[in-house]
């Protein structure tokens, strides 16, 4: 197995968003990884307010602080389009990651799925591993 350099985590604020980014900041220690935090901002995306991508990069940046892990290491991606195209794109420049993770619903999910429609197309449609974090499960 290669040497994990670049773990990308799609994050929208979601609590499942939030468990795949706890995971992937464990693995990303664990490793020495680099992390890309991918945030999309699509048609739906309040992006007329600056301060939401705010409040979520500094979410992140408070659960590496919990984590112990070195801001330098953790690299915050604003990406236009909507999630599925952006997290598809994580394998190429200028992210190029070895590893996917994401939570399994987003912000739309529908009680009773496993799987949200953004999860379940990347799991058909990745070119690099990827992981789906159920809520709950970050670490």
């Amino acid at each position: 197995m290669t040497r994990l350099r670049t773990i990308a985590v799609g994050f929208d604020g979601s609590p499942d968003a939030d468990a795949a980014v706890r995971w992937a900041m464990d693995v990303a220690s664990q490793t020495d990884a680099d992390l890309a935090v991918v945030h999309a901002v699509g048609l739906l995306e309040h992006s007329a307010d600056p301060a939401v991508a705010m409040r979520l990069e500094e979410a992140v940046l408070a659960m590496a602080t919990e984590r112990g892990i070195d801001h330098a290491r953790v690299h915050w991606h604003l990406v236009d389009g909507d999630p599925c195209s952006a997290l598809l794109r994580v394998a190429d420049a200028p992210i190029v990651a070895d590893l996917l993770v994401v939570g399994s619903r987003g912000q739309g999910a529908h009680a009773g799925l496993l799987l949200g429609s953004t999860s379940h197309e990347l799991a058909e449609h990745a070119a690099i591993p990827l992981v789906i974090v159920p809520r709950g499960q970050a670490g």
